[in-house]
């Protein structure tokens, strides 16, 4: 068996860097995919910014940002597009993760909104584990959007285990990081709608090589992801502006 290997790279002391060889800037490839990247900002269900993110930038391998590029295209013909909640996640954020779940005490707002079944420490190991795929580039968090509605970056209704109440995301049964069984995506507890939307997020990234975790319905994986067994952590930071 070959050990995973763990890649950290040293943070710049500007707030700009440069990527490890393959990785990208989402932008950098197509600046019309949404992003509302959830752990760099406090609507999250840590409830505050999570350690690693000192931008709220979609930073991913660059065969994934070319797959959904071309997503992205097939989608607009049909007046839809993506909006990205989660890409690239450095290890320093899988740990925290897992720091807060262990931890002693409970908000009961954040459970209400992001698992009301569970207790906080019932959700490692399963929901919340050591090591997550999206540590090694090739895995993303997303939704799809009615591009003929405004797309907002801050929609906190749509995430969670709360109803679908209007905007731009489609409805999806429950939003993004609902910690519950209906988050599966094959779940029968959501609407008929709301399985024909999952079906259609789940065929359009599998036509462009992503597979779905069948437990997350937002969650898919790059197959033939370049970096199987290393997990990289360095920070996601600004994309360097042309010229500097």
């Amino acid at each position: 068996m070959v050990a995973a290997l763990l890649v950290t790279v040293a943070a710049r002391a500007e707030s700009k860097q440069l990527l490890p060889a393959g990785f990208v800037h989402l932008r950098s490839i197509d600046p019309t995919i949404h992003q509302s990247i959830r752990y760099a900002g406090a609507q999250n269900f840590t409830g505050k910014p999570v350690p690693g993110y000192r931008a709220a930038e979609c930073v991913i391998v660059r065969q994934a940002a070319k797959a959904l590029s071309g997503i992205q295209k097939q989608l607009k013909s049909q007046g839809l597009g993506l909006k990205l909640f989660d890409c690239y996640r450095p290890a320093k954020a899988v740990a925290a993760f897992v720091r807060w779940a262990v931890a002693k005490g409970e908000n009961g707002d954040l459970k209400a909104r992001y698992y009301p079944n569970y207790a906080r420490w019932d959700l490692f190991p399963g929901y919340i584990a050591r090591r997550s795929g999206h540590s090694r580039g090739g895995t993303v968090d997303l939704t799809l959007v009615d591009l003929s509605k405004t797309v907002s970056t801050q929609e906190p209704l749509r995430d969670g285990c709360g109803p679908h109440e209007g905007g731009a995301e489609l409805d999806m049964g429950t939003g993004f990081d609902c910690f519950d069984r209906r988050s599966r995506t094959d779940s029968a507890a959501v609407s008929g709608k709301a399985r024909k939307n999952r079906q259609k997020l789940v065929k359009i990234m599998r036509q462009h090589g992503f597979r779905n975790y069948a437990g997350e319905w937002w969650h898919f994986t790059l197959i033939g992801e370049p970096y199987r067994r290393t997990y990289f952590d360095f920070d996601v930071a600004d994309m360097p502006q042309s010229g500097n």
